[in-house]
This record gives structure tokens, C-alpha cells and sequence, in this order.
């Protein structure tokens, strides 16, 4: 016990209020469910409500009473039996293979009797479910058992297998940590909110180390804490006053995984952060994945990585996902809402409802407007937003991309050409995005005989992160989630496609062999397999490296694309000399170009009352700040990093 505590008896006042709460909800559910069903005990897990019962057959029997309790009580609502009151898994097993269509392909159930559930992997989950929750309502009913569906995915991927298997591995302990969050999410607020305040800890002015921390009397939030792609040791402003300690948030958003937004959140689990992360299930894997490239890329180039494995599985256990459009409490006065923003797997533009409708404010996060192969695009429509962060990474007033049509065909005739030169198109891409956006272009193009049919070989992280792509369709655009959904059209599954497990042996066979076209990490040519394809194709002139994403200041990327042939490779002492082909191509690009975000911005109803335009250089912030302002009489901000807004 604290001295303050001893001195105020603050402990004991504290233990009392929670019971108290705890008493007062369990007599609201009491009062809202009919008097048949038992409610054994209530308690918060995260955001939402769960209702213990011995009686869940009798719970699921009644099609209205979760909508009935999530309407009265306004939160999500879970039945859970109480340990004991199912049938033994041998029986359940039997019931769930008899109900379950054979064609819904199950291949795995898992039992946890702690909480009463019953994990069911499918290849298709929706016959699991069945329409409007019947099948699943139905297993319940049966054997007492509450379903989880989840979805096996149709290209086996090792991290989605891991993630699973540790949340499960660690599910006692989550339920716990969970349960304390809700706690606090569903406690009263301490102050009235009468301000709101957001202090920018990096990516102003500048394209990478996005964070920021959202303050109101009550709480602190952090938005994204990534690094900064090409400037080693440039990390966002954690230290200042207005984050720290970082013991004392409240908790984290994520809007989605790439590195200059996900990189250093371990960090924050390093130095004594155990509260919540909230993302997007999808981003919640792929974060994962490119935050252990992140600490093996470190380790390879002789630099002491930031944290340890460890605080990525921390970060991984304490994440709590949440889905496009769904209201989240995740503090006594703030409200989480979670939009497709367009960019990559899982991409969120994140909407803060602050207080009792006291403030609005949504941070976009990186977003592209226009739907492109993989995704729907971004959406802009919130009931209310006073006032947007709003990425300006294309803002400059000539920022304006290639037609989508005309890119694509110019990529085509860059490999046809270099095809019969007997030459090997080079690709550095982003294992997430833009990759399986190639993918796409490459197979159709390969299918309809545009191209050469010629192998297209993955490496890095990219068939990974392909893989966890395929285990998301529903978070892909409409037409291309039913044909991952049908095996035989699966064109992520082409045969063309190859990974590159051979190391280094392996790619100087694929250097001296037939022509072929190579996807490799990293996207910004920053470390990682481009460095060897560079060395090993770069000083043959009828080979070709193709840019198609965005190269940042201060990377070997930016240098290349801007002409320099003399080169040197991290981790290589002798200077390269690059005689290849160099091409670039826009239109790839996962961000909205200059003509996208002003669209975004016009198209907004209400419109914001303030934008203020970050992660883009001085220029693009900058110009784009007077054209919103010009155009649309909004007042408009360009921030500097470690400037704080106060709102209203």
C-alpha cells in the first residue's frame, strides 16, 4: 500500500465503488432479463458485457434477448455458461458435426471450459454460423457450449497460427486482463469534460514515427508510434510531459501496421505500459509480423533492436480488436469507431467521440479514396467530426497519380521489354499492400496473356503477408473476397507465384536463370532481400528495377529513384555501381494522391471545423493546408512536431 493510499483509505473507498458498480449492473441485467433465465454473475470483459448463466441452451432459445440486452444496456453483449452446465466436449463434438453443414469444411474444434467456449475453425465460417445466427444459436441450444467461428485460411499462414494458438495458450490470463480494463472503460469519469487536448509526438511535417496522445480531464489516449523510415534513431517524442508516464495511458489505437505507425509500440510494454491496444483483427497480425522483420532486420545490420520478442507478444496479448463501424467504449468518456481507410489489410481511419457529444475528432490515419484491386476505398462519412489529423503524404499541389489503367500498362510493357531482353524486372515492394496489389495486376495480366507467362517469385515477408490477407476476405473488396472464397479461382494461389526459401543460394540461381519478375521487401530498399537482388542484377543493363511505392527522404530508395548509380548497400563496404534499367511507375501508391484527399475532404458532410494536415514533408503539409482552407473556408493547421491543440 502507497503512503497515500494508507492516508486516505483510498484502497478500501475504491473496492467499496466497485462492488457497488458490480451490484448495481448485475440488478440492471436482473431487471432486463425475463425471470427463467439465470444470471449467474455479469462483469465487463474490454468494451463489452458478459453474462455468465447455468442456463445458456434456454438463453439461446430466445432470438431477441441479445438485442434486447445490447439495446437496453447499450453495450455488446456475450452469454456464457457457467463451467459444468454444457455437455462433455465427446458430445458436443458429435452435436456440432451433426448441425454444422458438411460443406462448411470443419477442421478443428477447440474446447475451453474456463470460459465455456468452443472454438470452430472452418473453411467457410458463414455455413457455421448460419443465417442470421441460427446455426450457431442452435449448437448452443444443444450442448451449452458458446461458439467462436473462426476462419481457416485458404493459404496456410504461420503467423495467423501463432497468434491463434497464443491468445489460447494465454486465455486465462487475458479474461483477466480483460475484465480489469472493463473496470475502468465502464467506471464513471472523474471531471466533466470541458476540453480536449492532442499533442503531436511525431510525423509533422515529416512522413513516418506517427504518434500522438489525446488528452481530456479524465484520460490519456495514444494514437500510433511508429519510426521513421531511413532515420535511424528518429522516434516519436514519448519523453515529453504530455506522454509520460507511460504507465499512466488509459490506452492505444492503432490505425494500422505498417512500421511508420506500429514499429515502437513494443516499446511502450518495455517501459511498464500493460494497458489496452485497440486495431483491427487483421492489423492486429500483421502487426505482429513486421514488428519481428523489424527486430531481425536490427539484429542482421548490427544495430541493438529497440525491445525484445517478448513486448511484441505482449503487445499481441493485449490487444483488443474491434470491427469496421462498431461503437467502442474504451475509456468513461470516449468512444472509439474504427473505418475501412483504403490503404492496407485492416487500415483504419479511427473517429474519437469525446464526452457526452462534447467533441469530435478523427485522425485518418493513411487513406486512399478511390477503391483500388484489393480494397473498397476509404470512408468519410461520420455523423460528426469537428476536427480531423488528416495525412498529407501526396499533398503537394502537383502530387497527382497515373491513371490506375494507364500504370498497369505501362507495367506491362516495362516487363514485356524487359522480358525480351532476357532480363529480370526487379520490384522492391511492401511485404503488406502494395505487393498483393501486384499480385493481382501480375496474375491477370499472365491469365489473359498480356505478358509473357514467366515465374514471379516472393521474397521477404510477402507470401506471409499474402497468406494473412486470405485469412481476412471480408476485410478485401466484394469481388475479389468470393473468389479467395472459391479455391479454384484463388488468384493469390497462381502457380506462378514462388517463394524464395533458398537464401542466398537460391537467389543466385533465380539471377542466372530465365526470366522472371521478383517481388522483394523492403519497399524503400532500407535493408532487407533488395539489397541482395540489387548486388546481383543491378550491374547487368538488361535487367530492370521498378519503383512503384513511395520513396521517403533520407532512403536508398528515394537516392536511386532520384538518379544515383553509385551506391552503397548497408552492411556491403564496396560501393555498387547500378547499370540496370531504372523505372518508376505511380498509381500503386495505397495513399490518396493531392486530387484524393481534396475529394475526401469535399465529399465530408458535416465537413470539419479544423483539419490539420500531418504526415507529409513541409511542402505537402503545407499546400495542402491552403488549399482545404482556399476551397473549403476551413480553418486549417500545419502542425509542427511537440505543438498541443486544445479543442473547442
Amino acid at each position: 500500500m502507497s503512503e497515500r493510499e494508507a492516508i486516505t483509505g483510498e484502497t478500501a473507498i475504491l473496492s467499496m465503488s466497485d462492488d457497488t458498480i458490480h451490484s448495481d449492473l448485475h440488478e440492471r441485467v436482473r431487471n432486463e432479463v425475463p425471470s427463467h433465465l439465470d444470471v449467474t454473475d455479469v462483469q465487463y470483459e474490454g468494451p463489452d458485457l458478459v453474462i455468465y448463466t447455468e442456463t445458456p441452451r434456454e438463453f439461446a432459445r430466445d432470438d431477441d434477448i441479445l438485442g434486447t440486452l445490447a439495446h437496453a444496456l447499450r453495450k455488446r453483449v456475450t452469454i456464457r455458461p457457467v463451467p459444468g452446465t454444457q455437455s462433455s466436449p465427446a458430445k458436443a463434438k458429435e452435436v456440432i458435426h451433426d448441425v454444422v453443414p458438411e460443406n462448411a469444411n470443419i477442421q478443428n474444434l477447440e474446447f475451453q471450459s474456463s470460459t465455456g467456449e468452443v472454438f470452430i475453425n472452418a473453411e467457410k465460417p458463414g455455413l457455421v454460423i448460419g443465417q442470421r445466427g441460427s446455426t450457431v444459436r442452435e449448437i448452443t441450444k444443444e450442448v451449452g457450449w458458446n461458439p467462436e467461428v473462426v476462419r481457416t485460411p485458404p493459404m496456410e499462414s504461420s503467423t495467423v497460427n501463432n497468434v491463434r494458438n497464443y491468445l489460447t495458450q494465454e486465455r486465462a490470463e487475458r479474461r483477466d486482463f480483460l475484465a480489469n480494463v472493463g473496470e475502468k472503460i465502464h467506471g464513471s469519469p472523474d471531471k466533466d469534460v470541458d476540453w480536449v487536448r492532442v499533442t503531436t509526438l511525431g510525423c509533422c511535417r515529416e512522413v513516418g514515427r506517427a504518434s500522438f496522445v489525446l488528452h481530456t480531464p479524465n484520460t490519456k489516449i495514444l494514437i500510433d508510434c511508429g519510426d521513421k523510415p531511413g532515420a535511424e534513431g528518429e522516434v516519436p517524442y514519448l519523453h515529453v510531459p504530455e506522454a509520460m508516464p507511460l504507465t499512466e495511458l488509459d490506452a492505444v489505437v492503432l490505425t494500422h501496421a505498417h512500421l511508420d505507425h506500429s514499429a515502437l509500440l513494443p516499446l511502450l510494454f518495455k517501459y511498464g505500459y500493460d494497458g489496452p491496444i485497440y486495431t483491427t483483427e487483421p492489423t492486429r497480425d500483421l502487426m505482429g509480423l513486421l514488428q519481428l522483420d523489424y527486430l531481425d532486420v536490427a539484429s542482421k545490420e548490427g544495430r541493438t533492436p529497440p525491445y525484445a520478442s517478448e513486448q511484441v507478444r505482449q503487445a499481441i496479448k493485449h490487444t483488443i480488436p474491434v470491427d469496421y463501424g462498431a461503437v467502442t467504449d474504451i475509456a468513461p468518456d470516449i468512444k472509439l469507431t474504427m473505418h475501412n481507410a483504403g490503404h492496407i489489410l485492416g487500415s483504419a481511419t479511427a473517429h474519437f467521440h469525446v464526452g457526452n457529444g462534447f467533441h469530435n475528432i478523427v485522425f485518418s490515419g493513411d487513406v486512399h479514396y478511390e477503391p483500388t484491386r484489393l480494397f473498397n476505398g476509404a470512408i468519410n462519412d461520420f455523423p460528426r467530426a469537428e476536427t480531423m489529423f488528416m495525412e498529407s503524404t501526396y499533398g503537394r499541389r502537383n502530387d497527382f497519380q497515373a491513371d490506375t489503367d494507364e500504370s498497369e500498362a505501362r507495367v506491362r510493357e516495362i516487363i514485356r521489354e524487359t522480358y525480351d531482353q532476357n532480363g529480370i524486372v526487379v520490384i522492391p515492394a511492401f511485404a503488406v499492400g502494395r505487393s498483393q496489389e501486384l499480385m493481382l495486376v501480375l496474375e491477370e495480366a499472365m491469365r489473359e496473356d498480356e505478358i509473357p507467362t514467366m515465374p514471379i517469385y516472393l521474397d521477404g515477408m510477402i507470401r506471409e503477408a499474402t497468406a494473412i490477407h486470405t485469412a481476412y476476405p471480408e476485410y478485401l473488396r466484394d469481388g475479389l473476397r468470393q473468389r479467395i472464397l472459391h479455391e479454384d479461382e484463388n488468384p493469390f494461389m497462381a502457380d506462378q507465384f514462388q517463394q524464395v526459401d533458398g537464401g542466398q543460394p537460391m537467389r543466385e540461381e533465380i539471377a542466372g536463370d530465365e526470366p522472371s519478375i521478383i517481388l522483394s521487401t523492403s519497399g524503400m530498399v532500407t535493408g532487407g532481400p533488395i539489397m541482395s537482388w540489387l548486388e546481383l542484377l543491378g550491374p547487368e543493363s538488361n535487367n530492370t528495377l521498378l519503383f512503384v511505392g513511395y520513396q521517403a527522404d533520407g532512403t536508398l530508395g528515394r537516392r536511386i529513384k532520384s538518379g544515383r548509380t553509385e551506391v552503397t548497400l548497408e552492411g556491403r563496404a564496396n560501393h555498387l555501381t547500378l547499370h540496370c534499367r531504372i523505372e518508376s511507375v505511380s498509381g500503386f501508391s495505397g495513399h490518396a494522391d493531392r486530387n484524393g484527399l481534396e475529394q475526401y475532404v469535399k465529399e465530408m458532410n458535416p465537413q470539419p471545423e479544423t483539419i490539420l494536415c500531418v504526415h507529409g514533408d513541409d511542402q505537402a503539409t503545407d499546400q495542402l493546408s491552403s488549399a482545404l482552407y482556399q476551397k473549403h473556408n476551413i480553418r486549417t493547421h500545419q502542425p509542427k512536431n511537440l505543438e498541443t491543440f486544445r479543442f473547442p
